[in-house]
C-alpha cells in the first residue's frame, strides 16, 4: 500500500554523493533514503542539455521517483513589456526541458504586485499564463504549471491569486507552500485546524474535490516578521504545527507530493514522512 503522499526535497538532497552526482545522483540517493519524489532546483537558470534530460528521465523511471521542476526565481507574470519576454522564456525553458527530463509539474514564483491591487495585476498575469499553456499544448507538452503561494504580502501569490489563475485555465494548479502561507500575513496566523480547513474548503470549491488528490506542497519551518517571510528554518526551530496540518490533510482525503525546503532537507523530509504515517495510519 503506497502512502497517499510522496515525500522528497526541493533541490538535490544534501547527502547526494559527488559521483554520479547531479540530478541522477540525487534521484538515486533520494530513493535510497526512502524518498520517492524530487523537485529539480533549476532556480538560477535552465542550463541543461537534452542528453542530460534523457539521463534524468531514465534514472527517475528506473528508481520509481516522480519529478517536478522549480523554475528560475526571476519570473514575473506582472513584468513590464520589456522584461516580460525574458520572464516568459525562463518559464517556457523550464517547462520544455522539465518535460524532457520526465517532470510532470513546473513550480514558479508568480512575481510582484508592484504596489498595484491584486485584481488589476491578475488581469495582466492570467492572459500571459494562458498564452504560455497554449504554446506548451501546441508543442504536445503536458506539464502542469504551478504558481507558488508566496511568503510576502507584496508578492503576487496569495492563495486567492493562485486559485484565480488555476480556475482561469486547464493545465495550471497551485503549489501550496504552507510555510509561506503561514508567514505571509505576518502575524502568526494560518497555523490552526480551522484556518487550514477553510483553506482546503476554498481549494475544493474552486477546483473540485478531485483536485485535493493531486496536491503539490512545499513545506519547511519559517521565520517571519510583519511583512512576511524572512527565511526557511528546520521544522524543529519553527512554530508551524505540522502534525495538526497533516491531520487536516488526512481528514480531507488529500494526496499528492510533499517537498521539503528546510535547510536540513532530507532529514526533515523523513521527519515529515514519519509524521504523516503516524497521523494517517498508512504503511509503505
Amino acid at each position: 500500500m503506497a502512502l497517499s503522499f510522496q515525500f522528497g526535497t526541493v533541490g538535490s538532497p544534501l547527502g547526494t554523493p559527488k559521483k554520479p552526482g547531479g540530478s541522477v545522483g540525487a534521484i538515486e540517493f533520494s530513493k535510497s533514503t526512502g524518498l520517492t519524489t524530487l523537485e529539480l532546483g533549476w532556480v538560477q537558470s535552465v542550463r541543461v542539455t537534452e542528453a542530460t534530460c534523457a539521463a534524468i528521465k531514465a534514472k527517475a523511471a528506473e528508481q520509481g521517483v516522480s519529478l517536478s521542476v522549480h523554475a528560475p526565481y526571476f519570473i514575473n507574470l506582472n513584468a513590464n513589456e520589456d522584461e516580460w519576454p525574458k520572464s516568459r522564456k525562463r518559464l517556457m525553458d523550464a517547462a520544455h526541458y522539465g518535460n524532457l527530463a520526465g517532470a510532470t509539474d513546473i513550480v514558479f514564483h508568480p512575481g510582484s504586485y508592484f504596489e498595484r491591487p491584486p485584481a488589476e495585476v491578475l488581469k495582466v498575469a492570467i492572459p500571459r499564463l494562458k498564452d504560455c499553456v497554449k504554446e506548451l499544448r501546441k508543442a504536445k507538452n503536458p506539464v502542469t504549471l504551478r504558481p507558488e503561494t508566496m511568503g510576502k504580502s507584496a508578492m503576487l501569490g496569495s492563495l486567492e491569486d493562485t486559485l484565480e489563475m488555476s480556475m482561469a485555465m486547464d493545465g495550471v494548479l497551485p503549489c501550496l507552500d504552507f510555510a509561506h502561507l503561514h508567514a505571509r500575513p505576518g502575524d502568526g496566523t494560518m497555523n490552526s485546524v480551522r484556518e487550514w480547513s477553510q483553506m482546503l474548503e476554498a481549494y475544493q470549491a474552486a477546483l473540485g474535490k478531485e483536485a485535493l488528490k493531486s496536491l503539490h506542497i512545499h513545506l519547511s519551518g519559517i521565520e517571519y516578521g510583519p511583512k512576511g517571510e524572512k527565511n526557511h528554518l528546520a521544522l524543529g526551530e519553527s512554530d508551524l504545527k505540522i502534525n495538526l496540518l497533516f491531520e487536516v490533510l488526512h481528514e480531507y482525503g488529500c494526496a499528492g507530493r510533499i517537498l521539503c525546503e528546510s535547510p536540513i532537507m532530507e532529514a526533515d523530509a523523513e521527519v515529515m514522512k514519519k509524521a504523516w504515517m503516524k497521523v494517517s495510519g498508512e504503511k509503505e
